[in-house]
Parts: C-alpha cells; sequence; structure tokens
C-alpha cells in the first residue's frame, strides 16, 4: 500500500511540474480568415494589367471555380481574381511588373489537371459575356466583325453560342 501512495505521488508531482510553464510571455497565435484577408504587398505605384481568359474543365462552382479564384488571387502582385463558372471565364487584374501571363496559365493548370486555359488576352474593361471563339463559322456569327463575335448575346439559341453563354 505504501508504494502505491508513493507511486501516485510521484506521478502527480510529475505532472504538476511537466503542466507548469515558467514562461510569463502570452500564447500568441495567428489565426487566417477569409473576410479579414488584406493584401499588403499591393504597390499603389505599380501599373495594373487586366487579364482575361476561359477555363476548360471546371464542373461545379464551389469546387472548381472558387479554388482557382483563391489560387489566382494569393498570387504575389494580384489586385483582384474573379472567377465565373457559368461562362467559363477568369478575370484577374495584376501587377505587370511582378506578374506575367504564363504565371496566371501555370497557377490554373497547377491547381487542378484538368483544366486548360483558352484565349488568355489582356482587356482595358472586362467582357460582360464570354467571347465567341474567333473561328466561329455558325450561323450566329457569321458575317459578324470581330467586334460582334466577342460578345455572343444571352438570348442566343445557335450552337456557337448556346453551349458557350
Amino acid at each position: 500500500m505504501k508504494t502505491i501512495k508513493n507511486l501516485l505521488a510521484i506521478l502527480v508531482l510529475t505532472l504538476v511540474v511537466v503542466s507548469c510553464k515558467n514562461e510569463t510571455q502570452p500564447e500568441v497565435k495567428t489565426i487566417a480568415s477569409e473576410s479579414s484577408e488584406v493584401k499588403s504587398t499591393l504597390d499603389p505605384n505599380a501599373t495594373y494589367a487586366k487579364a482575361e481568359f476561359t477555363i476548360e474543365g471546371m464542373t461545379c462552382a464551389m469546387g472548381c471555380a472558387n479554388t482557382i479564384e483563391k489560387k489566382l488571387a494569393k498570387l504575389e502582385g494580384v489586385k483582384s481574381a474573379k472567377v465565373d463558372f457559368d461562362k467559363e471565364l477568369a478575370m484577374v487584374e495584376y501587377d505587370d511588373a511582378r506578374v506575367t501571363m504564363a504565371s496566371l496559365e501555370e497557377t490554373v493548370t497547377k491547381t487542378g489537371e484538368v483544366y486548360k486555359v483558352k484565349d488568355m488576352k489582356t482587356v482595358d474593361t472586362f467582357a460582360a459575356k464570354k467571347p465567341c471563339p474567333e473561328d466561329c463559322d455558325k450561323a450566329c456569327c457569321k458575317d459578324k466583325t470581330e467586334a460582334e463575335k466577342k460578345t455572343c448575346s444571352e438570348d442566343c439559341k445557335k450552337a456557337c453560342c448556346a453551349s458557350k453563354a
């Protein structure tokens, strides 16, 4: 019985010694949250360019589009990124001295092997609609100027626009 008491006493004493900390500094933990994410690395004097491109291979808005959007937004030098699942369109505003079109494409393709970047171009303003493909010879785009081809109307039911708008 005396041995059990001694073992218990040693166990309690060991537990107290191990669990007590002699540090007077409080422990600081940093917790990242999406709502408080602020990019402090943006240069206010930088020249920002806007890129627009289509992304093929996305299967859902919540998983695919949001994941790609977050990966693009986290790139050093990216001011904003928006991926529209329905239009398969990505719109990115970035510091052209720190980010290249190749790095944007690489980020998308590294996010998932099924994602393919097409029709990458710089723009002055982001398009409201997904452009018709440049080589579209279907009835809705035939005999139209390049500017007209770039705006597939929402009410177009033809094959070249209906599957892409």
